[in-house]
């Protein structure tokens, strides 16, 4: 979800949308309101990772999350929690093939003022899912309840299959879950601390069998409810990736429709998305990354060739797909070169990293090869993260795009083959600086037990040799640093730490 709600404590006030965040001037005398992932109410923005293939109790994919609290220095490693569904208070008990933590996603469902974690547990009940939520609190997170669960082979809670946001405008957070072949379902809040929903539940089935790849929400048309947004594939094929989405109103979700492109077809899509407003019309925008290439769909995507990224600009009327712009590493100013396997696309989230006022798309690259073909030292699918600057024209406006690797200056270990570097991404600001800290995931650090990089986004812009101002690093000094398995005490074997962040 990426619902505005502004919030930082500092002279911007920025709008916070599940996963981004954008940067406006504050008004004067505003008072601070909840910062998007912060559990405990002390305005900063907390961490929520993921390794559902981790092992607990010695049962392998039964999955975990680690937690780390934001500070005014920045995330704390000596505040780190791991949950699972062993931890106390959470119902059920860890069994192999669970998967605990296959989806994450944060929203206030009591309504207590505190954010609250939404944890799908994919593999539950030999695949039927699960989701549960662990609830927020002063002192963190503690307590949890289960608030759906999937009848056979529906995989509810799996990756990208769950979202909270208030599609009816009654001020509750609803939540949003999606089942393959089947629709989505949404589930009114506000929730009691036992799981149940106090609201009505509703279903709203696709004109056609489909599998939801990813679920967002935001304000589309700009009419002040939720409205809901999906990436899309057929069930019996991968090459019919499209953009779905229903429209919030006071009487719930209407039906289904697409995002239309120029020929008047359903706009060729991807697996990933974000939503927010990046060019500032006061409409909610959709970003979608298309990470996998090789289809034959790709003769009618433009910019296909090793992933891109696809910004649809929101209107009064629809999401508009005939002025859509792609974006891949062949764009202009876009560092690196497209090739087949880089995955461009990966996680896409939107996020004001350099305190412009605009959101960025940050996105993964975690099939990047590091060196060149030549060099004997070249680490395959080591990885990289992209941050692609926003603007008033979207993404194909004058910007500075950044890249970050574990080869960059300042970045703490090396890449190394495999290391799948941007896997998964994650924007917050942990120190209440106003700009929008990155999180990197590189699930297949060391054999494949992952690990977490921390940067801390440096706000100041900088002279060129030129004397043109240049956006800010998200490589900020003294606030980088990395962690895993040692810090969290967590088996590492195979757990692939940090598939997927709360955003």
């Amino acid at each position: 979800m990426r619902v505005q709600r502004r919030g930082w404590r500092t002279a911007l006030a920025v709008a916070l949308a599940l996963g981004g965040v954008v940067a406006l001037p504050a008004a004067a005398g505003a008072a601070p309101h909840q910062v998007r992932d912060d559990f405990n109410g002390d305005g900063y923005a907390d961490l929520a990772v993921g390794a559902p293939d981790g092992t607990v109790a010695g049962r392998a994919k039964a999955g975990f999350v680690g937690v780390l609290y934001g500070s005014a220095s920045g995330l704390k490693t000596s505040t780190k929690r791991v949950f699972s569904q062993n931890s106390a208070g959470v119902p059920g008990t860890s069994e192999a093939g669970d998967r605990f933590g296959s989806a994450l996603t944060t929203g206030d469902l009591d309504q207590d003022g505190y954010t609250d974690l939404v944890v799908g547990v994919g593999g539950e009940n030999g695949g039927a899912g699960l989701v549960q939520v662990l609830w927020g609190g002063p002192r963190g997170l503690s307590g949890a309840a289960t608030l759906a669960s999937g009848a056979a082979h529906n995989a509810l809670g799996a990756k990208g299959h769950v979202a909270v946001g208030d599609v009816d405008g009654d001020g509750a957070t609803d939540l949003l879950t999606a089942v393959d072949q089947y629709g989505l379902v949404a589930t009114g809040g506000p929730f009691t601390r036992s799981g149940a929903a106090k609201g009505e539940r509703q279903v709203v089935k696709d004109r056609y069998a489909s599998r939801v790849l990813d679920l967002d929400v935001g304000d589309l048309n700009g009419d002040g409810i939720t409205d809901v947004v999906a990436a899309q594939t057929g069930t019996d094929t991968f090459d019919s990736r499209r953009v779905a989405y229903w429209w919030g109103t006071k009487d719930g979700l209407t039906d289904w429709t697409l995002v239309w492109d120029i020929d008047g077809a359903s706009l060729q899509g991807g697996e990933n998305l974000a939503v927010g407003d990046v060019n500032r019309d006061g409409y909610a925008d959709i970003v979608v990354g298309r990470a996998i290439d090789g289809y034959e769909s790709d003769h009618d995507a433009y910019r296909a060739k090793g992933g891109r990224v696809t910004w649809i600009p929101g209107t009064s009327g629809a999401p508009d797909g005939v002025a859509e712009q792609a974006v891949n590493q062949d764009s202009p100013g876009v560092p690196g070169t497209a090739e087949k396997g880089d995955r461009f696309g990966t996680d896409v989230q939107l996020a004001d990293v350099d305190g412009d006022g605009y959101l960025d798309v940050v996105t993964g690259v975690p099939g990047e090869d590091l060196g060149t073909p030549t060099d004997p030292d070249r680490w395959p699918d080591a990885g990289s993260v992209v941050v692609v600057s926003g603007g008033a024209d979207g993404l194909t406006g004058a910007g500075s795009h950044q890249v970050v690797t574990q080869n960059s200056t300042g970045v703490p270990g090396a890449a190394e083959k495999g290391d799948a570097f941007g896997g998964a991404v994650h924007v917050g600001d942990a120190n209440g600086d106003g700009l929008a800290d990155l999180v990197v995931g590189a699930p297949g650090e060391n054999a494949n037990a992952g690990a977490v990089w921390s940067f801390r986004s440096r706000g100041e812009y900088v002279a060129s040799p030129g004397g043109v101002p240049l956006p800010a690093t998200v490589l900020g000094p003294n606030g980088t640093f990395t962690f895993g398995h040692t810090l969290l005490g967590t088996t590492a074997a195979k757990a692939r730490l940090g598939s997927g962040f709360a955003n």
